[in-house]
């Protein structure tokens, strides 16, 4: 099973400790939180565990959704992975600020960025709060962060000075994604390697609208010429339902196809205490054959 998902097994602070009746229940820190999955259609492995939850999300039958909160949390708390540090905190959308899955992908970035053995240039759209950020700069490379939201980017620099990362390594950018790569084409500026974590839907900080069904292969098609004569990889993460891995791979592989390169496209997921892998979206990883 496991070659068919990008497993993230390297953390020590956070773990899925069970999941069953359209829930999971993990482990941030000190503290569980129970929050609900519409893909979990099996019963829970360990029905006992469950009370162990400090946070239950519950959604409602109008709409939206709310924590019931079984004893006081910090407004924020810190938590690890490496080198790396993040804030989390319950959201009023059941998120928490952080996606543990995507340490996956933060491992081979790296590890692609540190044998490069030159600079390298990372563009990452719809960044959020910095987890790849943060870890391409941690591995040596200079970042340009593009996020819509103000607020979210602020988190993500706090996230960055928790890190204690090179002051000088990103370049923060609140702008619509779309704007912002036609100005950089304009600019005749290219990178290294782009990373983007695209909403099913969204919209920018001046109205602009995001549907993904519509936007993503030209968006993803334009973004190409953003790439140097050496690019090292182009990663796409996706959250949404229907997108399947062959379906990305097939974006980047035609969207690519004037670049020599390969594609790697999988669900991702996180291992379970009590068994089995839980699927959390799905990455497609081009990389240059050059």
């Amino acid at each position: 099973m496991h070659n068919t998902i990008f497993v993230a097994d390297g953390w020590s602070d956070f773990e899925v400790l069970d999941t069953g009746g359209g829930a999971k229940l993990e482990r941030w820190g000190g503290v569980v939180l129970s929050r609900p999955d519409p893909q979990v259609i099996w019963p829970p492995a360990e029905p006992e565990a469950w009370s162990r939850a400090d946070a239950v999300y519950s959604r409602s039958e109008t709409g939206g959704g709310a924590w019931e909160f079984r004893r006081k949390l910090p407004e924020r708390w810190e938590m690890r992975y490496g080198e790396l540090r993040f804030y989390v905190r319950p959201t009023g959308f059941k998120h928490t600020g952080l996606f543990p899955e995507q340490s996956a992908n933060w491992d081979w970035m790296a590890r692609i960025i540190g044998g490069a053995d030159r600079p390298i240039r990372v563009l990452n759209l719809f960044a959020y709060t910095g987890g790849a950020t943060l870890a391409c700069a941690a591995a040596g490379a200079r970042v340009t962060h593009v996020d819509a939201a103000k607020g979210i980017t602020q988190w993500a620099k706090e996230n960055y000075a928790l890190s204690k990362l090179p002051p000088d390594s990103v370049r923060w950018i609140v702008d619509d994604v779309g704007q912002f790569a036609a100005r950089e084409s304009r600019r005749a500026r290219v990178y290294d390697a782009i990373v983007m974590d695209p909403p099913s839907y969204g919209r920018g900080p001046d109205g602009e609208i995001w549907k993904l069904e519509h936007d993503l292969y030209p968006l993803v098609e334009s973004l190409s010429g953003l790439l140097s004569e050496s690019p090292l990889f182009f990663l796409l993460n996706s959250y949404t339902t229907g997108l399947q891995p062959a379906a990305m791979s097939n974006v980047l592989s035609r969207a690519l196809r004037l670049r020599p390169g390969v594609v790697d496209a999988r669900e991702v997921g996180l291992p379970v205490r009590s068994g089995g892998v839980l699927p959390c979206g799905a990455t497609a990883r081009w990389t240059s054959t050059l």
